[in-house]
């Protein structure tokens, strides 16, 4: 463990431990929460999928929180270790060490925190800061931040840190501030409205040391230190119906993901919902347009990111429906998704004595609009870029995806989920494959069948199949899995691609898993193999290399 590491661990020792009888007195009426998670893999090569050889033979990442909270006061930090980082995660975390760690006080109206701590203004277009722990994912920050309610219906944020990169931090601060404002609460106290209505505003700055650079072995451009953006948003609601909307902009970042270009960019996202009982409905529609936003301009890929982008899909959790996930494009797209839900009444002919389900989703992101300057035929660095009419949408299709969702339970025992999936996915834009790479059509059908013996015991199966002329051709899943309420369960699964083009290609990808909880702690075992791919949550992804071996998980809470 290096000096850095050792630093946080002092200070949280120190406020834990105290240095006097008073500390001690604080500390009686404290309490110490916390959790854990371990995960390990055995390889083994196996040439005919694709895994290679792991010199290590054993790859493992694991981290534990701590958390003491007393009153008014929180104190808390995370240890980690990756030795070394699992497949598919970034090489760069290989080591041990306390990345994240803080200390915070709050009353009725202030709340400060000093350390490492994550944050969202808004949709988050101009600034989040999160963890997603299945992609590896990490951009906290660490600096100081302070929230204040100087009235009931009004937050204001002030933040200012620099970002974790890997076991370092990025050479870019990030600075920021943001206000909401519920106006019901400061002009309508009575509750006499209806009408509920929320605005909102942010204001996030990043600053890196003035750089000059050669590109095209010609140009010389200076990229400014300071980079700006803001956005504004709403919320307006009413019984069932909620309308929410913002715009964010981003002033001129010359940066690695953009070729180097002085264009601004912006994003719009509107979304809205009506419910009642039986019946949902949910239509969102977003443009962006040159919005990528990082600490770092010379980074690529999703490290240092200061914003996010959502994804305007359906995020699927059915081992084929995930096999083609969308990345968000944030240099630009035009985006747009729909979902009914209905529920066919109870007692009826169709929905029988407990009712049947039905989700009805559609999304569709294309590119946007653009013309370049006349005499040009492609992105030049140091210039605007191009220029793009802002309704307009582009020519190509990135991502489709149509797909219709029944839920059925027959009885008290029997329950029966069946769904379709249509996609239309472009693999050269969104997995960087060549330009002349044809897009993925797949039609996805998926039967999920539950049943319950008892109180205790159940066995689920899973039917799934993968239909398309591209990529690898045609794939098979089935899951059966045996659960004896509420410790054990074991799943057996396999997938095969019996219809790649290759014929001496057509694999197996058979897994077998059991796992075991008590109380707040689960163990979990798996053996078989795991085909290569990508793994997206939110539009955010990372790639998954095919891999063989023995895999535990294990997790804890206090």
């Amino acid at each position: 463990m290096n000096l850095k590491s050792i630093i946080p661990v002092l200070v949280f020792v120190c406020c834990i431990t105290g240095l006097s009888v008073r500390a001690q007195d604080f500390l009686a009426g404290g309490k110490v929460t916390g959790n854990f998670q371990l995960d390990a893999q055995v390889y083994k090569a196996d040439s005919a999928i694709g895994a290679g050889e792991v010199e290590e033979k054993m790859l493992m990442n694991a981290f534990a929180n701590l958390l003491y909270s007393n009153g008014n006061f929180n104190a808390g930090m995370r240890f980690e270790t990756y030795l070394n980082p699992m497949l598919g995660f970034d090489p760069r975390y290989e080591g041990s060490g306390v990345p994240y760690w803080f200390g915070s006080w709050k009353n009725d109206q202030f709340e400060i925190t000093v350390g490492n701590f994550y944050e969202q203004f808004g949709s988050g277009m101009v600034l989040r800061s999160y963890e997603e722990r299945n992609l590896g994912y990490d951009n906290a920050l660490k600096g100081a931040r302070v929230k204040f309610s100087p009235v009931a219906g009004v937050t204001l944020k002030g933040l200012i840190g620099t970002q974790r990169f890997f076991w370092d931090q990025g050479p870019g601060i990030v600075r920021g501030l943001d206000g909401d404002f519920a106006l019901n609460d400061l002009f309508d106290k009575a509750g006499k409205c209806k009408t509920r209505v929320t605005v909102g505003g942010s204001f996030v700055s990043k600053y890196q040391a003035l750089e000059e650079i050669i590109v095209n072995d010609t140009s010389l451009l200076k990229l400014p230190a300071n980079v700006a953006a803001w956005s504004a948003r709403f919320n307006l609601s009413r019984g069932g119906f909620n309308l929410d909307g913002e715009f964010a902009s981003k002033m001129n970042d010359p940066s690695n993901m953009n070729k180097f270009i002085y264009k601004n960019g912006h994003s719009l996202l509107l979304q809205a919902s009506y419910s009642q009982k039986g019946f949902g409905i949910i239509a969102s529609a977003k443009r962006t347009d040159n919005m990528s936003f990082k600490s770092n301009r010379n980074e690529r890929g999703s490290v240092l990111d200061i914003n996010y982008l959502p994804a305007l899909t359906r995020q699927h959790t059915y081992s084929l429906a995930a096999m083609y996930p969308y990345a968000t494009q944030p240099n630009g797209e035009m985006a747009f998704q729909g979902q009914v839900n209905y529920k066919i009444k109870k007692g009826s002919r169709l929905g029988g004595k407990y009712g049947t389900d039905i989700a009805l989703n559609f999304s569709r992101i294309t590119s946007i609009e653009n013309e370049l300057p006349e005499g040009t035929t492609t992105i030049v660095s140091g210039t605007d870029g191009y220029t793009s009419s802002f309704l307009k949408f582009g020519d190509e299709l990135y991502f489709q995806d149509f797909n219709l969702e029944v839920q059925h339970k027959f009885g008290s025992k029997f329950k029966l989920l069946v769904s379709y999936l249509n996609l239309n996915y472009n693999i050269a834009v969104i997995e960087g494959h060549p330009e002349d790479s044809v897009p993925v059509k797949a039609h996805i059908l998926i039967a999920d069948m539950t049943y319950k013996f008892d109180q205790k015991n159940a066995l689920k199966i899973e039917l799934q199949h993968l239909g398309t002329k591209q990529d690898e051709g045609d794939w098979l899943h089935f899951l059966a899995e045996y659960t004896v309420a509420p410790k054990w369960f074991f799943t057996v699964s396999d997938q095969y691609n019996y219809g790649n083009p290759d014929k001496d290609r057509r694999y197996h990808y058979p897994t077998v898993a059991a796992g075991y909880t008590a109380g707040s702690s689960r163990v979990s075992l798996s053996y078989g193999k795991q085909r290569e791919g990508i793994l997206c949550v939110g539009g955010v992804c990372r790639p998954v290399p095919a891999s063989n071996g023995f895999a535990v998980t294990i997790t804890s809470s206090f």
